[in-house]
């Protein structure tokens, strides 16, 4: 069961939206407060002006961590890749959630809602929040990423 019940920042383009509302309610039924950026419906938006609002706040300590969602998660993943502290991962699996957790740390979850179904993102979603991170070898690898400017 995930012990950690801080807030998620929630966020999807148009193409995910159906199905961030339901990882949201299945989010709420854990315990878990959820704020919702948006979308708020399936008209077109542009993705990037959500990834931007969830990577932004989990990139300044607003929040500890999110999810976002568009057609395939790619764009989200390169929005929010940008900012600094921000350790998001597409994971459209069980095997990449729980690996982006254990070595990688990633404080932001990026799921394609044209990829996967309902099932399987809610496993995927708890695999992210309930698995910890090993830290050891992994955490002077971690530490890395925010030296790195381009």
């Amino acid at each position: 069961m995930y012990k950690n019940k801080t807030p998620i920042i929630i966020g999807s383009d148009h193409a995910a939206y159906p199905l961030k509302e339901k990882v949201k309610k299945y989010i709420i039924e854990k315990g878990i407060d959820v704020k919702d950026i948006g979308a708020f419906s399936e008209d077109s938006v542009d993705y990037t002006d959500y990834g931007i609002k969830v990577a932004s706040s989990v990139s300044t300590g607003e929040f500890e961590r999110g999810i976002l969602l568009c057609g395939t998660g790619l764009g989200m993943s390169m929005v929010a890749n940008r900012f600094n502290h921000v350790r998001a991962a597409l994971c459209n699996d069980l095997f990449s959630a729980i690996m982006s957790r254990q070595h990688n740390n990633s404080n932001i979850l990026v799921m394609g809602g044209r990829l996967i179904g309902d099932g399987l993102a809610f496993e995927i979603v708890t695999a992210w929040l309930e698995t910890p991170f090993e830290g050891g070898r992994h955490q002077s690898r971690i530490e890395k990423f925010d030296t790195i400017s381009g």
